[in-house]
């Protein structure tokens, strides 16, 4: 697959990366197989919560051990690139709905600590989303429960001028698919200016059920994609529900990368991850023994935030890559998307 090389016009200041997603705290616990069944979860997905899921986060504060983190995949991704950056601070933009309580003032002071310029929607009518992160073995399933975070509005925030200059100042935006199912046409929105501006904008599959329930809003945005981030399993439920009658990860990244386009300056790059194996179109992924592995959690995040460290500094993609596979290697030896104080990469 041809890459073609970035246009060296990026300036790094801060608010140069731009996110908006969900804003969730993460309640994260090592559980059992029969807590899995008991709520028909997968060892290895993410779905967003129904009725019969509601017991289960307080049944995991009462019988597990829990660690609560900040979250969200987007705002995870804006905090790793954020720490692979280290200077200067506020590099990362992020916009998300909080509910006006204790677990949003939790996410607020979190933010503050990993120096990323938050700034949520504040509502009073939802909580502070949650998402149940269920560690059996070297496998996660994510519960999200996204409360506030499915409350962004538009006309109340991104549309504001002083949240709208922010937009502007950057160069790089991404965006998790996860927000399709909150505001369409927020995400829009900032795709288009990028387009039109010829700043680079990055999505992810994010999981299997955005392909599946949400394709028709994943199309409307995938036009103005520069950048398509997405793991194996997200890949091929993409691939079969755009019908392009492959299982091959290369054959469905060519295929991806030659959906229509609005920016045409810009050829689509499409990275596509495998775990353990490598990544697509092929760069080799740090080894690490599995009894190293603490919890994949927020292994993909990572992966897209070191990715975005390197992209935003205008480095090229073998670079982004490598930074990309670093800070995943670094973030599965600890517990939720954490990290040590400074990233030991060059």
């Amino acid at each position: 697959m041809k890459i073609l090389s970035f246009c060296c016009f990026l300036s790094f200041s801060p608010n140069s990366l731009f996110g908006m997603g969900n804003p969730l705290l993460d309640i994260i616990a090592v559980v059992d197989k029969d807590l899995l069944d008991k709520y028909t979860l997968k060892a290895n997905d993410v779905i967003l919560a129904e009725d019969k899921h509601k017991a289960l986060f307080d049944e995991l504060v009462k019988k597990f051990k829990v660690e609560y983190h900040a979250g969200g995949a987007t705002q995870n991704s804006i905090k790793v690139a954020q720490w692979m950056i280290q200077e200067p601070h506020n590099v990362g933009t992020f916009f998300g709905c909080i509910g006006k309580d204790k677990f949003g003032e939790i996410l607020k002071q979190k933010a503050e600590e990993a120096h990323i310029d938050a700034h949520y929607y504040e509502q009073d009518e939802e909580p502070t989303g949650t998402c149940a992160a269920c560690i059996t073995g070297d496998n996660r399933s994510l519960v999200a429960n996204l409360a506030a975070a499915n409350c962004y509005k538009k006309d109340k925030h991104l549309d504001l001028e002083e949240n709208w200059k922010l937009v502007e100042k950057a160069k790089v935006y991404y965006i998790a698919g996860f927000f399709l199912t909150v505001s369409l046409e927020s995400i829009l929105k900032v795709a288009k200016h990028a387009s039109e501006n010829n700043k680079l904008f990055c999505l992810n599959l994010s999981a299997p059920f955005i392909s599946q329930f949400f394709k028709d809003n994943l199309m409307q945005v995938m036009p103005y994609v520069d950048v398509l981030f997405g793991n194996e399993t997200e890949a091929a439920t993409f691939a079969k529900e755009q019908d392009f009658e492959t299982k091959d990860i290369k054959e469905i990244a060519k295929k991806a990368q030659a959906l229509p386009k609005v920016n045409t300056k810009r050829q689509r790059i499409v990275v596509l991850t495998q775990g353990k194996e490598e990544t697509i179109d092929t760069f080799p992924v740090l080894k690490i023994d599995p009894k190293d592995i603490v919890d994949t959690n927020g292994a993909g995040d990572a992966f897209v935030g070191g990715f975005l460290s390197e992209l935003v500094q205008e480095k090229p993609l073998d670079q982004c890559v490598k930074a990309a596979h670093y800070s995943a290697n670094v973030i599965i030896r600890r517990v939720g998307c954490t990290f040590p104080e400074k990233p030991d990469f060059n």
